[in-house]
């Protein structure tokens, strides 16, 4: 009895240690302030939040939105610059962004003619649900319900690309006419 309590004690005290540590890591209330939250007292009854009570909370911090003036924290580091308007030297001049607006239209009519052509040769293949067996298919019927789910999916899923490409370049400007 001596042998077992002496191997118990250290793995007792080690899951006393783990299971104290969360406990004092974690703050003691948290606030919620719209979509934010904070474990400061004084933030959080000068904002008017909510105490949030029961339940684990997990906060991952996001992107801070950029703003006119620098932040505190943008200030103190060396080298961060603010982010300023552009100017007159970056901005693109109407001539070239006309340029850069025919070949995005280029670009997206020649993706749109690849993806037609695909969807052709898909609805060809799958023949409205029913597409030929192979060889191999007649033996193991599964296959070829597994090709035809398969071509129904790809079918669906290059349907939904012809109609952004769609809705993208009738969302471009109208392509200047060519004389």
């Amino acid at each position: 009895m001596q042998m077992l309590y002496i191997f118990h004690r250290p793995v007792a005290l080690a899951l006393l240690a783990a299971l104290a540590l969360p406990a004092a890591a974690a703050p003691d209330k948290i606030w919620r302030c719209g979509n934010e939250y904070t474990n400061q007292p004084g933030d959080a009854k000068a904002r008017g939040c909510k105490l949030v009570e029961g339940g684990n909370l997990t906060v991952i911090e996001g992107l801070k939105p950029q703003g006119g003036a620098r932040t505190a924290a943008a200030a103190s580091r060396p080298g961060a610059a603010a982010p300023a308007a552009r100017s007159e030297a970056e901005r693109v001049d109407s001539a070239e962004q006309r340029a850069r607006d025919a070949d995005a239209r280029a670009i997206l009519e020649a993706e749109l003619r690849k993806a037609e052509a695909r969807q052709a040769e898909l609805r060809q293949e799958y023949q409205g649900g029913e597409p030929e067996p192979r060889p191999e298919e007649l033996r193991h019927p599964t296959l070829h319900q597994q090709r035809s789910a398969a071509l129904k999916e790809q079918l669906a899923r290059v349907d939904a690309d012809v109609a952004a490409l769609r809705r993208e370049l009738a969302r471009l400007a109208p392509a200047p006419d060519r004389k």
